[in-house]
C-alpha cells in the first residue's frame, strides 16, 4: 500500500498490485467470455447410418438427440465448422483458465483483493449457472465493488463487516428466469448448494439461506408494481426462496449499473454487478431516516453513504453529474 494523506478514509493499492488487479481483469474477462463460447458447443454431433444414408446427428448435453439432416455438402460443412468450432473453444477455455489460476496465485502474494471467499463463490455458481442478469448486490457488499474499481482500500474495516450479502432480483425478467430454470431443472437454493451445501432455507424468513458458518444469502425484490406477481417463489422446488418486498427496492432496480471484478483474499476472481455509487449514497442516506430503521444500523448507513459520496468525488465525479 501508499502513503497516503491521513484525512483520506482509504488507502491506495501499490503500483505493483494495481499492475497485478488489470492484468488479472482482462485475463479473468477472456476467460469468462471463453466459458461462455465453450457451452455453446456442448455436446456432439456425429454421423448416423440409416439404410443407405448417414444423418447428422446433433446430441445435447443430456444425450438428447436431433437429426440436422441426411450427409450432403452441407450437413459436411455443418459438421467440420461444428468440430472446429469446439475444439477451438475448449482449447481457449482451457489455456485461459491456467492463465486465471496463475493470476490468482499473483492476486494473493500481491494481497490484491480483501472480499471475503464465500462473497466471490457465490457470485461465481450464479455466473456459472447462467443467471447473473436476474440478480443485483445491494447493500453492504456493494463497497467491495467500488473500492476495486477505484484501486484503494477502505480503512474503516467495520464499514464492510456483515455477516450477509443482499441480492436484487428483477422480477421485469421473472419470465424468461422461470424459463430457464425450468429447462435446466434447477432451484436458486441447489446453486448455493454448489458452493457450500449446507446452506438451508431459514425457517419463517424464507427470503434467506443461511450456511453452517452463518453466512446468509438474501433474495429480496421491488415492492409489487405492474402485473409482478406475489408472493413469488423463485422455483416450483419446495426447499426454494419466497423473495421479500423491499421499500424503495425500485430505486435500486432502476439505478444505472456498475460493475467491477472483485477479488479475494485467496485470489480468486468474481464480476460483481451493484448499483451506481450515488444511488448507493443515496439510498443509504434514505435509509438512514427511516422511522422503522433499526437504530443500530443507522449510523453505519450514514457512515457508508458519506464515504461512497466522497470516493465518488475523488474517483468517479462522472458519475455524479
Amino acid at each position: 500500500m501508499e502513503d497516503v494523506p491521513k484525512n483520506l478514509p482509504w488507502v491506495e493499492l501499490g503500483d505493483n498490485a494495481r499492475r497485478q488487479y488489470i492484468d488479472a481483469i482482462t485475463a479473468f474477462d477472456a476467460w469468462r467470455e471463453a466459458v461462455k463460447a465453450a457451452l455453446a458447443v456442448r455436446g456432439g454431433m456425429y454421423w448416423k447410418a440409416a439404410g443407405k444414408t448417414d444423418y447428422l446427428i446433433r446430441t445435447s448435453v443430456a444425450n438428447a438427440q436431433k437429426s440436422l439432416g441426411p450427409r450432403s455438402e452441407e450437413t459436411e460443412a455443418m459438421y467440420a465448422s461444428f468440430i472446429n468450432r469446439k475444439r477451438g473453444a475448449e482449447e481457449r477455455e482451457t489455456s485461459l483458465r491456467a492463465a486465471v489460476q496463475e493470476h490468482q496465485r499473483m492476486n494473493r502474494a500481491l494481497r490484491v483483493g480483501r472480499v471475503p471467499a464465500i462473497v466471490v463463490d457465490v457470485l461465481n455458481a450464479i455466473d456459472a449457472a447462467g443467471l447473473s442478469e436476474y440478480f443485483t448486490v445491494v447493500g453492504t457488499h456493494s463497497l467491495y465493488a467500488y473500492e476495486a474499481e477505484a484501486g484503494v482500500r477502505f480503512l474503516d474495516a467495520g464499514a464492510l463487516a456483515t455477516q450477509d450479502i443482499d441480492l436484487l432480483w428483477d422480477t421485469r425478467k421473472r419470465i424468461r428466469f422461470v424459463t430457464t430454470m425450468k429447462q435446466r431443472g434447477a432451484s436458486m437454493i441447489n446453486v448455493l448448494r454448489k458452493v457450500d451445501p449446507s446452506f438451508t432455507i431459514v425457517e419463517g424468513q424464507t427470503y434467506t439461506a443461511m450456511n453452517k458458518n452463518g453466512f446468509e444469502v438474501d433474495i429480496i425484490r421491488r415492492e409489487q408494481a405492474e402485473d409482478d406477481a406475489h408472493p413469488i417463489q423463485l422455483t416450483d422446488a419446495a426447499d426454494d426462496f419466497w423473495v421479500v418486498q423491499a421499500r424503495n427496492a425500485t430505486v435500486l432496480l432502476n439505478a444505472p449499473p456498475f460493475s467491477s471484478v472483485v477479488v479475494s483474499a485467496t485470489g480468486r476472481m468474481a464480476r460483481m454487478s451493484t448499483v451506481s455509487p450515488v444511488v448507493f449514497a443515496s439510498f443509504k442516506h434514505w435509509l438512514a431516516e427511516q422511522a422503522s430503521r433499526d437504530p443500530l444500523k443507522r449510523p453505519r448507513d450514514i457512515a457508508q453513504a458519506k464515504l461512497v459520496e466522497r470516493l465518488t468525488e475523488e474517483y468517479f465525479p462522472h458519475l455524479a453529474r
